[in-house]
């Protein structure tokens, strides 16, 4: 008997219906793990902790975290629950910090991740019939296949365009005339630009609704997106080692925090710095265990991203706040902690500039210097105009985030435009003296 079957509509339980499932399918998932991972048998043995331990959803604490570095080495396959032979699919992350992480899913975590997507997709307003154009990338980033599947299970047409190709992607929106579009928030921004570079106010598009995700995006940011097409941007969040997107969404009704659909994968939220956990309402680290994966069960994961726990909205499922930042995203410079989306909502507050950034970290003797460098709009690129905002920005930055910095205001489109995720910190201070 299939355990997992019939969540579809599942958003809308009660929160004692809920609360059941939590703790039927936290119990399987954590037997899965110790029985057919190796890694996990051993984590929770040296850790005295047992499958048998657990009797309540709040017994979950009593077990071990799981973090990035342990899929890292555990390379490639070693996490996996099932032999190869059941595996439907293989992804992977980009690797860019060390090896990549490998993730696998069975037909049915397959059948499972497409349900959740279409339940984001109904969050956020779309309706089977709807034309949704996906401009994640497809391949092994767990975007573009994830949005695919889950519009087609939303009774949705799909238009998969991928990443890139901003001129064909243009054109692919004027005259098929989606409803919906999935894309990286920043990338959405460069496809404004480009619709005005050719002419086209991108308020006239047929698109009505953006679900953004993939990477850490501010509330000024969502006003910016929606003024420019005029739409509404709701928030979609996951990532490949719980699942993938589709982990939790906005409802486009209240837009007023991702509802995790917790019926799937239990969040906790921890201090950062001692493991403990912290009450619902507290600002901390953004835990995850899975409670339907065959493939790949994951217990108590750091997932690294800052958040904290709301009560639920229109679900009884608990909501988190938009997150504001990740712990390895963090720049501490000269002792001061400083987020990239701190810096984001003071650009994107600033009519004089675009919301296209990035920020650059160096040593070059004792102290840490970091530069903001941001563009600023045609009718304020003179030099004096620029001098001008990169004295003020720096003032603003001083006060909100208490550090100091420089800031480079560039000419428009002197900021490379992103097609995927965008990277919004480059640190160089590791590569001194190579």
């Amino acid at each position: 008997m299939n355990m997992f079957a019939g969540i579809n509509g599942f958003e809308f339980a009660s929160r004692d219906e809920i609360e059941a499932v939590q703790l039927k399918r936290m119990k399987w998932s954590i037997r899965h793990a110790y029985d057919n991972v190796p890694f996990y048998k051993n984590l929770f043995d040296e850790n005295g902790v047992h499958p048998d331990d657990l009797h309540t959803i709040a017994d979950l604490a009593k077990f071990p975290f799981t973090v990035k570095k342990d899929l890292r080495d555990n390379y490639p396959f070693g996490l996996f629950a099932v032999p190869m032979e059941k595996l439907s699919r293989i992804h992977a992350s980009s690797g860019t910090t060390g090896k990549p992480t490998v993730v696998g899913y069975t037909a049915q975590d397959i059948d499972v991740w497409a349900e959740v997507v279409a339940r984001c997709i109904r969050a956020a307003g779309g309706r089977a019939g709807d034309m949704v154009h996906v401009a994640y990338g497809y391949g092994l980033f767990t975007g573009g296949l994830c949005a695919h599947y889950g519009a087609e299970r939303a009774g949705c047409t799909v238009v998969p365009a991928s990443g890139g190709a901003t001129e064909a992607q243009i054109n692919l929106i004027m005259d098929f005339k989606p409803r919906i579009i999935m894309v990286t928030p920043s990338y959405m921004l460069s496809l404004a630009d480009s619709f005005e570079k050719m002419g086209i106010d991108p308020r006239t598009t047929s698109l009505e609704i953006a679900i953004h995700g993939a990477e850490p995006w501010t509330e000024e940011m969502r006003k910016e997106i929606e003024r420019r097409f005029d739409l509404k941007a709701v928030d979609i969040y996951g990532l490949s080692e719980v699942m993938g997107p589709g982990v939790g969404s906005e409802f486009v009704e209240t837009q007023d925090g991702l509802t995790i659909w917790e019926d799937l994968f239990y969040p906790e939220i921890i201090n950062p710095e001692t493991g403990e956990l912290v009450p619902d309402g507290e600002e901390g680290e953004l835990v995850f265990t899975s409670l339907c994966k065959e493939a790949f069960p994951i217990i108590r994961y750091r997932t690294r991203d800052l958040t904290k726990l709301l009560p639920g909205g229109l679900s009884k499922m608990r909501r988190i706040a938009r997150i504001f930042g990740r712990s390895d995203d963090m720049m501490i410079i000269r002792g001061v902690n400083v987020f990239p989306t701190q810096i984001e909502e003071i650009i994107c507050r600033d009519e004089r500039l675009t919301p296209h950034y990035f920020c650059e970290v160096r040593r070059p003797k004792v102290m840490d210097e970091l530069t903001v460098v941001v563009e600023a709009k045609p009718e304020f690129s003179d030099d004096h105009a620029r001098s001008h905002i990169a004295g003020e920005l720096k003032g603003h930055i001083k006060n909100l985030c208490g550090v100091s910095t420089k800031v480079d205001v560039r000419e428009p489109g002197g900021v490379p435009r992103s097609s995927g995720k965008a990277q919004r910190v480059f640190d160089f201070r590791n590569l001194a003296g190579k």
